[in-house]
């Protein structure tokens, strides 16, 4: 088992030739939504790889909920310890895409806002029960920390994505055995800024020693990743593929990454896998429905040069 406390955003999708000025009505075309949110992604993303997931969140007495807890349930996620509000809407991302492929973004959090500490402590058993326990910063702190200090108390695996970045307190990073940001959020964690596998490097370093978290992976896109992990440390290249949409990669990497860790795998060898994982997932549209099956990455691999 391996739980995940995070978001769940319903992403609401439009393309436009380009995008309109302050008061300007345009015409888009494609409308299109999907399910998301960085807990759910990796939720289903970890379902994917044929490892039990179970994921607490909240989300509203409403239909984008409905339909985001039927997508994971349909995956194999176990949804029990998802909170439905009757008093709030569930999180939703409203999101234009312009003809060059740039986007803009306006995020509703709505109930991803609310979970709170006790909520998460509710289900010790469950962490208990995990390997691994994986979360964001895209609910309350209170809850991350809170489920932080449970994977501990279980025995687990403590991961933290820092993202979506926010300012967030040495102690609450302590209390992680992997840290795993992207390049944006190596940088603001660090201060270094992170542009290329050198400085991805330092800033790796300089994490570890602001968090003493034994354990840090810098996320480089198409360039792989740079892993700090005593003697699993180095650099894993990405896989050349041609990338049609890159949302839900990160998400389908730290699912596939940690499957592999729970199951006794090495870190250089987890990451690598992590990186399998989301080389074909960038190949196909979406986050949840990009995202490959273990059997995928498996093949992918052995073909991959």
């Amino acid at each position: 088992m391996i739980a995940v406390v995070g978001s769940f955003n319903m992403d609401l999708f439009i393309e436009v030739s380009r995008f309109p000025v302050p008061g300007e009505a345009i015409h888009g075309k494609n409308f299109r939504r999907a399910s998301g949110g960085k807990g759910a992604n990796q939720a289903y993303a970890i379902a994917r790889m044929g490892r039990k997931s179970a994921i607490i969140g909240a989300v509203g007495q409403d239909l984008f909920g409905d339909e985001m807890l039927a997508n994971l349930r349909a995956a194999g996620v176990d949804i029990s310890g998802v909170v439905r509000r009757g008093d709030v809407a569930s999180g939703t991302a409203m999101i234009v895409l312009d003809a060059a492929g740039q986007n803009q973004i306006v995020v509703a959090n709505g109930a991803n806002n609310t979970l709170t500490a006790d909520e998460v402590k509710r289900h010790a058993a469950l962490f208990k029960q995990s390997k691994a326990v994986i979360t964001q910063l895209e609910t309350t702190l209170e809850a991350t920390a809170a489920a932080l200090r449970a994977a501990r108390q279980g025995g687990a695996i403590a991961v933290l994505n820092p993202a979506p970045f926010i300012p967030v307190c040495d102690e609450l990073l302590c209390l992680c055995d992997w840290i795993i940001p992207n390049e944006g959020e190596a940088t603001k964690l660090s201060g270094i800024k992170v542009g290329s596998i050198e400085s991805a490097a330092k800033a790796a370093r300089a994490i570890k020693e602001r968090s003493q978290c034994p354990n840090v992976i810098v996320t480089l896109g198409a360039n792989g990743v740079w892993i700090d992990a005593g003697s699993s440390t180095g650099h894993i290249p990405g896989f050349c593929v041609q990338a049609l949409d890159t949302v839900g990669a990160g998400d389908t990497f730290i699912g596939a990454f940690a499957v592999q860790l729970a199951e006794g795998a090495d870190a250089r060898e987890s990451a690598r896998f992590g990186c399998a994982a989301a080389a074909i997932s960038v190949t196909r549209r979406g986050a949840q429905a990009s995202m490959p099956t273990r059997a995928e990455v498996e093949r992918f691999l052995r073909t991959a040069r």
